[in-house]
């Protein structure tokens, strides 16, 4: 498996590996997305469907579930203190990433993502099943440390806005203009005002992959971020719509580049978007 130069290329598996274990008893596919669909049409053999928002989610309140709860989440997929979880899904691995996201969030660090997605796995014509997978459920405890600090919260957001911090916006740059409020396939609804964060860096998250769903390499990354002045000698805060496409940004600065102090701030511009009297920029 080649390492494209990555900091951490432990972090990802390529489909040829993951073909080769399928069957592996300590391995655990998951299938994340906002369609859920998707996985019902056909999935990963073996793999188990998660629905981002409600299996991620508080039933109340914009919040994730705390560490029991995703250690439930984590035994009902059959999760065990052995097991390495693979993720993967639509969107060259949108909402994969962000469950990747979300796991380190709370402190479970065995989980890698699976490098191009469905994308890639279908383009090579690997193999698919409708039979939803059945793996005896565990009781599993998430005890590793949590790691709050790759979170950026509202506040820290406005307090660092002036400071000329790392801010990347991910979005299209028809929604980092203002012109648009959600990518286009997606209700132009949710955040009060258009526009984006003053001093943000508008570097959108699909150039950060190749055709094939998969990520680019090391060199190609840095390249990309430092002519917009992402380096990794600051802080940096990553930010979309939602959180899901920044949570792609925040893996490949983090994980692949190595970069140190990487946050996602998954409030994004639904939150900020709708906050009275913050700084916006438009065009």
């Amino acid at each position: 498996m080649s390492t494209n130069g990555y900091a951490h290329p432990e972090t990802l598996v390529d489909t040829e590996w993951l073909a080769g274990h399928l069957t592996d008893r300590t391995l655990r596919i998951i299938d994340v997305d906002e369609d859920t669909s998707a996985y019902d049409s056909g999935h990963i053999p073996g793999s188990v469907g998660w629905n981002w928002t409600t299996d991620l989610h508080t039933e109340v309140g914009r919040e994730y579930v705390d560490r029991v709860g995703l250690g439930e989440l984590l035994g009902a997929a059959g999760v065990a203190d052995d097991t390495t979880v693979v993720l993967y899904g639509g969107n060259n691995n949108w909402f994969a990433a962000y469950a990747y996201w979300v796991l380190r969030l709370r402190g479970f660090e065995k989980a890698k993502l699976l490098d191009g997605g469905r994308k890639k796995w279908e383009l090579e014509s690997r193999p698919m099943t409708r039979e939803t997978a059945d793996h005896p459920r565990t009781s599993f405890e998430v005890t590793g440390p949590a790691h709050p600090e790759i979170r950026a919260l509202r506040d820290e957001v406005l307090a660092k806005e002036e400071t000329g911090i790392g801010l990347v916006d991910v979005r299209s740059p028809e929604e980092f203009r203002g012109e648009k409020l959600a990518p286009p396939h997606l209700p132009q609804e949710q955040a009060q005002v258009p526009g984006h964060i003053p001093h943000a860096a508008n570097i959108p998250w699909a150039q950060a992959a190749n055709d094939d769903g998969t990520f680019k390499s090391a060199a190609q990354l840095r390249e990309l971020y430092e002519a917009k002045g992402i380096t990794p000698d600051s802080e940096v805060i990553a930010y979309c719509r939602i959180g899901e496409r920044s949570s792609h940004t925040w893996f490949a600065l983090h994980e692949l580049l190595g970069y140190p102090d990487v946050k996602n701030y998954d409030g994004s511009w639904t939150e900020y978007g709708s906050l009275v009297g913050v700084p916006v920029e438009v065009g």
